[in-house]
């Protein structure tokens, strides 16, 4: 028994390290994005002091309201928009990528500190920034995330 519950445990461990890589890679987005784009795209520390440990928190907060919003939301309005994404060509996602960023914008407003998004216009570039960031740093990450087996 024991031996059928260590390759368990091991594929759990697996998968929780990457999905704390992906919140961590959405965070550095989320980060390059805020200095980018600074005054139309802001991160508030839920900290007055503005530490940079509670500023790092803050990222890391938002960077998971984020994950969770577009694996939920994001993939009900994908399969529901699906003839909207075939007749646009895919740009549709421009939009539905700013909604959503305007939506974590507003769920953290609502808890009171995270992602100020300055309008629409500033959110679908915002989403655009973001979208080629995280993309850009999962491709340098992507060879330190392989396992032994496939990189041979």
């Amino acid at each position: 028994m024991a031996a059928v519950a260590a390759p368990r445990c091991s594929a759990m461990m697996v998968g929780m390290g990457r999905l704390l890589l992906r919140l961590l890679i959405s965070a550095l987005a989320l980060w390059l994005t805020t200095l980018i784009m600074s005054p139309h795209l802001t991160i508030d520390s839920f900290d007055d002091a503005n530490s940079v440990v509670a500023y790092i928190v803050t990222l890391v907060i938002v960077a998971l309201i984020f994950g969770i919003v577009n694996s939920v939301i994001g993939g009900i309005i994908r399969v529901v928009a699906f003839p909207l994404y075939v007749i646009t060509l895919g740009l549709i996602s421009l939009v539905v990528n700013a909604l959503l960023l305007l939506l974590v914008a507003w769920i953290s407003s609502v808890i009171g500190f995270g992602l100020h998004v300055e309008n629409f216009g500033w959110g679908v570039l915002g989403a655009i920034v973001i979208g080629v960031i995280g993309w850009l740093i999962a491709i340098i990450l992507r060879p330190f995330t392989r396992s032994g087996v496939e990189r041979r």
